[in-house]
């Protein structure tokens, strides 16, 4: 029925408005929903310069371009990165780790002095679900000079960090609020440090990086998190240790390390998605090595050495990163001098097999990162102040560069939130 007030002609001729505008209100309702998703966030550590106005810390390493931590929005279909802020840190934030319910992030500040001693430190963040913005909660110390990597125990409940120039490890528990609290366990490495030589250099090479001194350079968990891995690339090895998730305490595996060829200098792993293989990468020997891993006594048996560089190659090579793609067919890893990451096809096995490698478009690709859905890949090519963005093809494992540069100032790692998936409870 039409209202008294309301005549047949001004009635039809509302409903002819509204019937216009529906599909504009509708698309609207449409894009309110899909804004509310939220963005796909990457968070880009960088080394940067000392920041007085900022953060009065004294950072006695070489000075970097960064600004802190950059943020920026991921174009999902192009891979096209938006700039989305700036997190000021003068302490250079080279490693970054995001929990797993995508709502705190940490940071391992490399610098080797913090209130006068010499330690480095380990910030935590809260971040915004709605825009992905951080806030910083707490800093606290690293447990040694130089902390170059962080990661969360699949616990949730402890950050652990290797300090390279401390040539030590610590856990740092995580508070209810997801703050820092101060270290429940540091381990010094000790041992020989091998030679400057690298048993597997490449003919003519000249690369000479940590063999001065211990330099713990990646900790991590095995998935279980029943024990813990850290390599010391100074001293050649990689050590296993079990981990007490109630007290946040390291004791010694048995055995407590398994050595890698003298002056090779193991940098990075990873763990292969079954569980059962772990890939070492060495950084002055550019090799991977392949090693099985017993689960149940967190032991490794090396099977398989080969380069990381393309066949023929001479000169000199410092190996960065090393990530196994999501379904277990790929590895890939990170060349710098030679500036390329190499793809290697994953057998049966678990054996490698040499497949291709990739210009990274940026000398210097200090690490690379998958975006969640895996279809791309980001070099963080530190000495070109950019991040170059490559298409993935899952069927061959190449990539292809899509012509996105980004300009960050020497940036180190670069990880990712999807403000659009539901967090987890952890």
């Amino acid at each position: 029925m039409i209202p008294p007030a309301l005549t047949r002609r001004s009635f039809l001729k509302t409903s002819t408005v509204l019937a216009g505008t529906a599909p504009m209100f509708v698309a609207s309702l449409s894009a309110q929903a899909a804004a509310a998703k939220g963005p796909l966030m990457a968070y880009v550590g960088t080394f940067s310069s000392p920041l007085t106005d900022v953060l009065p810390t004294q950072v006695d390493l070489p000075p970097g371009n960064g600004r802190g931590i950059h943020l920026f929005q991921v174009d999902r279909t192009t891979g096209a990165l938006t700039p989305a802020g700036v997190q000021q840190m003068g302490t250079s934030p080279s490693c970054l780790a995001v929990n797993a319910a995508g709502t705190r992030l940490y940071s391992a500040n490399e610098t080797d002095r913090v209130g006068g001693t010499s330690e480095g430190s380990v910030s935590a963040f809260a971040i915004n679900r709605a825009d992905g913005q951080l806030k910083l909660m707490n800093t606290v110390k690293s447990g040694g000079a130089g902390p170059t990597y962080v990661s969360i125990h699949p616990s949730g409940k402890f950050v652990l960090v290797a300090n390279y120039f401390g040539g030590s490890v610590a856990v740092l528990p995580i508070q209810p609020n997801g703050s820092l609290g101060a270290a429940t366990d540091v381990k010094n490495d000790a041992g020989t440090v091998g030679p400057r030589k690298a048993t597997n250099a490449p003919p003519g090479s000249f690369a000479f990086s940590g063999h001065d001194r211990t330099h713990a350079h990646m900790i991590e968990a095995d998935p279980s998190g029943r024990f813990v891995l850290h390599v010391d690339l100074g001293l050649d090895k990689i050590f296993v240790w079990k981990f007490d998730d109630r007290a946040g305490v390291l004791t010694p595996g048995d055995p407590p390390s398994v050595s890698l060829p003298p002056g090779d200098g193991p940098r990075h792993f990873y763990f292969h998605p079954n569980g059962r293989w772990l890939y070492s990468l060495q950084e002055e020997g550019s090799t991977i090595v392949l090693f099985d891993y017993d689960s149940a006594k967190g032991r490794l048996a090396a099977r398989q050495t080969l380069s990381s560089l393309p066949p023929g190659f001479a000169g000199s090579n410092f190996c960065s990163e090393i990530m196994v793609s999501a379904d277990g067919r790929f590895v890939y890893a990170g060349n710098r001098l030679h500036d390329s990451i190499g793809i290697f096809a994953v057998g049966g096995d678990g054996t490698l097999k040499f497949v291709a490698e990739e210009w990274t478009r940026g000398n210097y690709p200090r690490s690379f990162n998958f975006d969640p859905t895996g279809n791309f890949l980001y070099s963080c090519n530190q000495r070109a102040d950019n991040l170059a963005a490559f298409r993935v093809d899952k069927k061959t494992g190449g990539l292809k560069f899509t012509g996105h540069y980004t300009p960050v100032g020497n940036p180190s790692i670069i990880v990712f939130l999807d403000l659009a998936a539901t967090p987890a409870k952890k």
